[in-house]
């Protein structure tokens, strides 16, 4: 055993474990590791992506809000999301009848099966899933107006080849293709790690969609800890009220680790202080 970490602003995040594979594919570094406590993770250019024992941490709270609030799900786009699992929520859904998930590096999907299948489960068998490996920048530029009703942003830090899914005309592009009542959800980074990062999505979604909020909660293995996750919408802030019809169907379909009604109501209101300041100045 050995310490596997991430470095980010003079802080380590690491874990206890080994190097199961690494290869440099086209695009990033893809590092697949066996962890002594949380079980095999994914790093993608050293920074943590997913563990099979913390994905609940991260994948409950940026899809179920926007799932179970959502006036329409029938139609998702996922852009990034190539280990499996952001899919896996989405299609926990009935109502949902396609997700189209928009992946840059098929290597990260291929790996992912390989060594972290719990991850994605029967999603990669479900008929719902189109699998398209393409920038995800160039996908939402292409598609006409008015295609989706959730759009979902799970890519990795705003470098590499996901540098491009945090700026305004991406999210302009992705507001084109959103339905009239549709919903837009991105992870938005840590405020302590990536404040600035932080605070500019949340000004930058709010200009461009008119309605956007975060919310906060725990990741114990990403810089700080401490995460977001940013939903948005054109039309009125629908994410902050579950559905309780859907919400009943679905809490019938998992045992939840973090999401339901009341932690989402909560996690709407965690705001910090300090960022509230800032948002509202900004």
């Amino acid at each position: 055993m050995d310490w596997i970490d991430e470095t980010i602003n003079g802080v380590r995040y690491g874990l206890e474990g080994r190097v199961l594979y690494c290869e440099k594919s086209a695009y990033q570094k893809i590092t697949i590791i066996e962890s002594k406590k949380y079980g095999r993770g994914l790093l993608l250019d050293d920074c943590w992506m997913t563990l099979e024992m913390q994905e609940k941490f991260y994948n409950e709270c940026l899809i179920h809000p926007a799932l179970c609030s959502a006036k329409n799900i029938d139609k998702i786009l996922i852009i990034g999301g190539g280990d499996g699992g952001s899919a896996k929520e989405c299609l926990l859904y009935k109502g949902v009848k396609q997700v189209d998930m928009v992946e840059i590096d098929q290597r990260v999907i291929e790996l992912s099966k390989k060594y972290l299948p719990s991850l994605g489960g029967k999603a990669w068998e479900d008929p719902r899933l189109r699998t398209l490996i393409t920038d995800g920048v160039s996908w939402v530029e292409s598609i006409k107006e008015r295609t989706y009703d959730v759009i979902i942003i799970d890519g990795s830090d705003p470098s590499g080849p996901a540098k491009g899914l945090f700026n305004k005309s991406f999210f302009q592009c992705c507001k084109r293709i959103l339905n009239t009542n549709g919903l837009f959800v991105t992870q938005s980074e840590s405020p302590e790690s990536f404040r600035e990062i932080h605070i500019d999505m949340i000004l930058t979604l709010r200009d461009v969609f008119k309605y956007a909020d975060p919310i906060y909660s725990s990741v114990p293995m990403y810089p700080s800890g401490w995460w977001s996750w940013t939903f948005a919408s054109a039309k009125s802030p629908d994410y902050k009220y579950p559905i309780k019809s859907r919400v009943k169907e679905i809490e019938k379909e998992k045992d939840f680790y973090i999401w339901s009604p009341r932690w989402q109501e909560g996690a709407f209101n965690t705001i910090p202080a300090s960022i509230e300041r800032e948002l509202l100045n900004g």
